[in-house]
C-alpha cells in the first residue's frame, strides 16, 4: 500500500518554485511506513530511489529519506498549508521538526512537535 497514484497531482503553481520545506521525523518508523500513512490520508506515493519515497498532494510534494534513526523530509509546500502538513504529521503520531523557507532561502517559520 505504500505506492499509490490515487492522490491528486501537485498544483502547477508549485512546480516552478524550489524546495521550501524541510524537516526531520525523529525516531520514526521505516520510510515505507511513513509513505503508507500519507497514502492512507489520500496522498499519492512513489519510490524516489532504492530507499526513499516521494509523497504528494495538490498543495505539497516531499521526499521522505531514511537517515540514521530518523527520517528526513524535503520538498515544496504551499506556504499557506504549512500548518496543515504539521497537523497531518501530528495525526500520524510522529515527532517532528519542520522549517519553511522563502524563495531567497530565508527561514520563515519553524515548528516542532
Amino acid at each position: 500500500m505504500d505506492i499509490s497514484d490515487e492522490g491528486r497531482p501537485l498544483d502547477p503553481a508549485w512546480l516552478e518554485i524550489g524546495n521550501n520545506v524541510c524537516g526531520v521525523l525523529q525516531g520514526s518508523p521505516r520510510v515505507s511506513m511513513v509513505a503508507e500513512r500519507f497514502v492512507g490520508a489520500g496522498w499519492r506515493s512513489r519510490l524516489a530511489s532504492w530507499e526513499s519515497y516521494e509523497v504528494g498532494t495538490s498543495w505539497c510534494q516531499i521526499e521522505v529519506d531514511p537517515a540514521e534513526g530518523d527520517t528526513l523530509l524535503n520538498g515544496v509546500v504551499d506556504p499557506q498549508r504549512f500548518d496543515d502538513l504539521a497537523v497531518l504529521l501530528t495525526r500520524f503520531g510522529l515527532r517532528f521538526g519542520l522549517e519553511l523557507y522563502a524563495d531567497d532561502g530565508e527561514l520563515l517559520r519553524e515548528l516542532e512537535a
